[in-house]
Formats: C-alpha cells, sequence, structure tokens
C-alpha cells in the first residue's frame, strides 16, 4: 500500500470499521454505554498493526496509532474548534511536503554540512542545487564558505520557505526559491542534494537521469535509490547515522 493521503485515510477507516463491528453488537447485547476511551485506544491498536503489516513509514504509523485517542482526548476537553483550524493551518505551512508528497521537515546537521562542503571541493562544483532546503540549513553555511560557487534551493513549505529567506538574507550567490521541487529543472547542475523520504527517490532519480549532465553528481542523504547502487557511499557520523549516497550521472 501506498502512503498517499487517500490510502492512509482507508487504513484508518478500516482500523474503526473493524473495532466499530465488534464493539457496538457487544455492548447493545449487554445494554451497555460505549467505553469510547477504550474505544479508540483500540482503534488506534489496530490502525498501528494495519500499518505495520503494510509497511508504512514510520511516522504514518505514529499518526495511525495515535489520531483516534486525541480525537477522542480533544472531544473530552471540548476545545473550540477554531484551535483546530489554526493548528492546522500552522501544520499545512511548515509541514505542506509531508502532506502533499510523504516528504517530512529534515534538518542536515553540521557534519552533513562539512562532508558536502568536501564533496563541493572535490567535484569542484560551481553550482548547487538542495531540493527541499527547508530552513536553509544546509545551504546558508556552504554559500558562506564559498561566496564564488552557486547555490539555490527550493522549498514548498510557505513557512519555512520564508524563514530561509530572512535567515539567507545578504548572500547574493544564494537563490532560495518556493516551488515543486518536481518543476524544479535540474540541468546545468554540478551537484543536486536531496534529504527527502524514502517515497520520491525512484521517481526523482528518473528526473535526475533526465535531466542532469552526464558526469554531476546526485546526492541523497539517508535514503537511497531502490535498485540502483550507488557510485559512492559517504558515512557520515552522527545521532543516527547519515550516509550520503552519491550517483554519478553517465
Amino acid at each position: 500500500m501506498s502512503a498517499t493521503p487517500f490510502r492512509q485515510l482507508a487504513l484508518q477507516g478500516a482500523a474503526v470499521i473493524v473495532v466499530l463491528s465488534l464493539a457496538w453488537p457487544y455492548y447493545g447485547w449487554q445494554a451497555e454505554a460505549m467505553p469510547w476511551r477504550e474505544t479508540s485506544l483500540s482503534i488506534g491498536g489496530i490502525a498501528l498493526l494495519f500499518a505495520t503489516l503494510t509497511r508504512q513509514p514510520w511516522w504514518w504509523r505514529l499518526i495511525h496509532a495515535g489520531f483516534m485517542p486525541l480525537v477522542w482526548i480533544t472531544y473530552r476537553l471540548a476545545i473550540d474548534p477554531g484551535w483546530f483550524l489554526l493548528a492546522f493551518i500552522l501544520l499545512l505551512l511548515v509541514y505542506r511536503g509531508a502532506l502533499s508528497g510523504q516528504i517530512p521537515l529534515y534538518l542536515s546537521n553540521r557534519q552533513t554540512v562539512a562532508a558536502l562542503d568536501r564533496l563541493i571541493a572535490r567535484e569542484n562544483a560551481r553550482c548547487i542545487l538542495d531540493l527541499g532546503a527547508g530552513l536553509g540549513s544546509t545551504l546558508i553555511p556552504l554559500t558562506d564558505a564559498w561566496p564564488e560557487r552557486q547555490f539555490t534551493g527550493t522549498e514548498n513549505a510557505p513557512a519555512t520557505w520564508l524563514a530561509s529567506r530572512l535567515l539567507g538574507v545578504g548572500r547574493p550567490n544564494l537563490q532560495l526559491r518556493w516551488g515543486d521541487l518536481w518543476q524544479t529543472p535540474l540541468t546545468g547542475q554540478d551537484l543536486v542534494y536531496a534529504f527527502l523520504s524514502p517515497a520520491p527517490m525512484e521517481r526523482l532519480w528518473q528526473k535526475a537521469q533526465a535531466e542532469m549532465t552526464p558526469g554531476s553528481l546526485f546526492v541523497s542523504n539517508s535514503f537511497p535509490v531502490p535498485g540502483v547502487a550507488p557510485s559512492e557511499l559517504i558515512e557520515v557520523p552522527g545521532s543516527p547515522p547519515r550516509p550520503l549516497y552519491c550517483y554519478r550521472i553517465q
């Protein structure tokens, strides 16, 4: 089962149907009120089981396990619905990639930035692109280290893009664009870096092969391209480890 929102909704719905189809007849026969706390916990447990059996990413498993218990808690707290709307808007502004493309917000650590710095020097890369630039935590220090090189980042979450623009002010060799990575051209880039998730890697590799110049380098943090052996694997120390999978464009 793929991790699209509609599939996830169906999975959660299946857990609700399974639990309620057993609970309603039982408590109806006993003429007792249904214990909604226990019912919500049961739905969360069944949803977690379904998510695990269908090999969903870990963040979807957490969402499935906690969704219905959180619904019950918020119902008991009688929270004004306006707060839910505000929370949804804030989440959309920051985690749009996770909702629309199964790409959570990941921030590269200092060890990764140092490894990329060495790659830029070794490859003599003049144009570097970060797909999913987030807060600019990768590009900004690299831009400062290489003022004569051109760095570009693309980010589709409005809040994180705006934050990166503010943090990156005063750097003429840095461009931070708000947009979809699938609409971002890879042509002319010597090194393309991505720290996304397993979900888009196969499609992204096809895009890289079609658009990047032969001899250039595609680098994925933590997530390899399925079925493709990297031309180089760079181990990056940290907790957890964040290896860089490097693919030379042929």
